[in-house]
């Protein structure tokens, strides 16, 4: 059926579910910024860098799944393809973590210091790389349950990077600011 001819109910009736259940899966964002709480509060300056980090891995994220429910939809790759795709979005990742974790890590060193720039360039890329192997991992898993990827791909990916990315950011800070 055709985006431009389907029922509205239809259209709403494909979305609602993974929307309302992202709604409280995005209160795990929450809980991980809770968790360290005290660490913000010595550290300030984490706080300014937590959308931009977050929202590359979703950004990153989100990309990958786009390109793999495409790839999918047009029979390009299957499931007997997800391990060797695997180690080239690894690579891919890679790179653009450390284009992105070096721009960050500049930013960083001058809000901060050169703790705050190791903080964030580490952080950058281990988001990065969570982000895009969950994002080209994702369409397979839900085409192999048999659930549509492409209307449930970019949102899940999203929340699960915003979730994890929070947690590997305020993980690696903890470990690397509580050493000055």
């Amino acid at each position: 059926m055709s985006i431009k001819t389907a029922p509205i109910l239809l259209l709403y009736q494909k979305r609602v579910f993974w929307l309302v259940f992202l709604v409280f899966g995005s209160l795990l964002s929450g809980l991980g910024i809770a968790h360290f709480e005290d660490l913000i509060a010595a550290h300030i300056v984490l706080v300014f860098f937590l959308p931009l980090l977050v929202g590359s891995g979703g950004n990153a994220g989100s990309q990958s799944a786009t390109l793999m429910v495409r790839a999918l939809a047009t029979g390009d790759v299957h499931f007997k393809d997800w391990f060797y795709l695997l180690g080239r979005e690894s690579l891919v990742a890679l790179c653009l973590g450390g284009t992105m974790a070096t721009a960050v890590s500049i930013l960083g060193y001058f809000r901060g210091d050169i703790l705050v720039a190791v903080v964030l360039a580490l952080s950058m890329m281990g988001i990065v790389l969570m982000g895009c192997l969950i994002g080209m991992s994702l369409p397979f898993i839900l085409n192999r349950m048999k659930l549509d990827p492409a209307s449930a791909s970019a949102p899940l990916v999203t929340s699960i990077c915003d979730a994890s990315g929070v947690v590997v950011y305020l993980l690696i800070a903890s470990q690397i600011l509580t050493l000055s």
